[in-house]
């Protein structure tokens, strides 16, 4: 589609270079847009909100990753090329190319790229984060397929049937707003739309591989994740999976037609409030930048226990089988711990990787010309506790131990070098710069070992 002499029908396909992979394969976008301009700078000013689609992050899902190819050509030769004069779009097919090539979840390191989103420890996670810094998405779709053959039989004496399973961003300190919005403007839409093609759909959920676990949990409210992270990001941010991992390409063409209904909804519904996801965006950052110094921020939160009732199948027989489990809810959270929210964080010299992970995220970070001395407060542990950063996934590869302290603030007189580093909080991504700040929770750069004490 980017080579010259493509017929684009006033379409620009730009090819993006986001580096390469672990094992060296080209991570590989296309830019679609009716802009003349297509930089990221000019394309942030042309009032055409950007839709960002990613898929196979995880190598042994394929289904999304042909869905996508397969609306780039419908964007620049088909049925939706209207939907370009209304918005742009980014598409990064296969953001995990050497899982794919290996048929396997995780990167050739052996990690989770889709928990990797915060740390930002793989280039696959910096190219997304790359993508995201640049172009400033109003809209994320992160395709995914969930695993057809899990323990469900064993605890449950049933399987998964449903089509597409959904959820939006669900992790502490997330816009009411933005939520509102993912319900309204687009998850509704897109059940809808699978209804009318006959595909079913459901919340998003998992279970562990342990067997005497008979708990099922909506999909993680770790800062962690694609889903999570870009919705810190004041994007809507929406997951959507196919039933598909680990069957090969057994029923591909239900499962590609799946993620195409369901993401042309999502790109259709982007057209339609693209004026109204515009104003959200602006309402959003500076809600959030007017937020610092004032109130208190959640520092760790988790889902609410409860009981739900899934419509899973016969294993033998296939009929429908309603199953009532015990069911972590993630669309209400527990709030765990709290803090007055600060109006910023002070780092010291030296703390250059966190910086440069937190830039890469996009945070603004501002570097000291000049030594003195500022009033706050510094983290005080009391103890601490070796810990495994936990997933909802069970049997997650990228499983590691954490730190995990406990903390108070002490008010102190804080004698800042020149060359120190400061994050100030009245920023549109301040709640991100919150959740790998923290110290105290397991998906922290404290906790992960990247800040240098």
């Amino acid at each position: 589609l980017a080579r010259p002499g493509v017929a684009t029908g006033g379409a620009v396909v730009k090819l993006l270079s986001l580096g390469a992979s672990q094992s060296g394969v080209p991570v590989e976008a296309l830019l679609l847009t009716r802009s003349v301009q297509a930089d990221p700078d000019a394309l942030r000013r042309d009032g055409r909100p950007t839709v960002l689609l990613i898929g196979q992050q995880h190598g042994d899902e394929p289904a999304g990753a042909e869905a996508l190819i397969v609306l780039a050509q419908e964007l620049v030769q088909g049925a939706l090329r209207p939907l370009l004069e209304r918005i742009n779009v980014v598409i990064l097919p296969r953001a995990n190319p050497d899982g794919a090539q290996g048929d396997r979840r995780v990167t050739a390191s052996g990690v989770d790229a889709n928990r990797d989103h915060l740390l930002l420890n793989t280039p696959e996670a910096q190219a997304q984060a790359q993508l995201a810094r640049e172009y400033r998405p109003l809209v994320v779709v992160d395709a995914h397929e969930y695993t057809v053959n899990g323990p469900y039989v064993q605890k449950f004496g049933a399987v998964q049937g449903v089509d597409a399973m959904l959820q939006y961003a669900m992790t502490a300190n997330l816009s009411e707003f933005v939520t509102k919005a993912a319900e309204e403007w687009f998850r509704q839409p897109v059940l809808a739309s699978l209804k009318r093609e006959g595909l079913s759909s459901e919340w998003y959920h998992t279970t562990s591989e342990d067997l005497g676990d008979k708990k099922i949990s909506m999909g993680s409210t770790q800062p962690d994740t694609s889903r999570n992270v870009n919705g810190l990001r004041n994007a809507v941010s929406l997951l959507i999976e196919t039933r598909g991992a680990g069957i090969g390409r057994l029923h591909l063409k239900r499962r590609v037609h799946t993620h195409v209904t369901a993401i042309t909804t999502v790109l259709q519904q982007a057209a339609k409030q693209s004026e109204a996801l515009a104003k959200l965006r602006q309402f959003v950052d500076y809600d959030v930048s007017a937020q610092a110094c004032q109130g208190e921020a959640v520092v760790e939160a988790e889902s609410t226990p409860s009981e739900y009732s899934l419509l899973m199948l016969d294993p033998v027989s296939g009929a429908d089988k309603p199953v009532t489990v015990t069911w972590d809810s993630a669309l209400e959270l527990h709030t765990v711990k709290t803090r007055p929210r600060p109006c910023g964080y002070w780092l010291a010299a030296e703390e250059v990787d966190a910086v440069r992970r937190l830039r890469n995220l996009g945070v603004l970070v501002e570097q000291l010309a000049e030594k003195g001395v500022v009033r706050g407060a510094t983290y005080h542990e009391i103890a601490r506790e070796g810990a495994v950063r936990e997933v909802v996934l069970g049997g997650a590869a990228d499983a590691v131990e954490v730190r995990r302290p406990q903390v108070e603030l002490v008010p102190a007189l804080i004698d800042v070098e020149a060359g120190s580093y400061y994050v100030p909080l009245d920023q549109p991504l301040a709640n991100l710069a919150l959740a790998a700040l923290e110290p105290d929770t397991p998906t922290s750069y404290f906790a992960n070992r990247i800040f240098s004490g």
